[in-house]
């Protein structure tokens, strides 16, 4: 039972979902929370954003 989800198409998606999630979480520790508590937040979000970096130059490797 495929419906055409190889590890490209996987990988393209979480590449996806984890640029919203930083994009997110940065969007929450500039705006939202204004303490040392969004610094937090905005780190998290750059390592999310890493994260999608490297998923997406896996892409075509795997």
């Amino acid at each position: 039972m495929s419906i055409g989800m190889n590890k490209n198409t996987v990988l393209g998606w979480a590449t996806l979902i984890m640029i919203i999630m930083g994009l997110l979480l940065i969007g929450l520790g500039i705006y939202r929370y204004a303490d040392v508590a969004g610094w937090g937040f905005a780190a998290v979000g750059i390592g999310f954003l890493a994260n999608a970096w490297v998923f997406n130059a896996l892409k075509g490797r795997v």
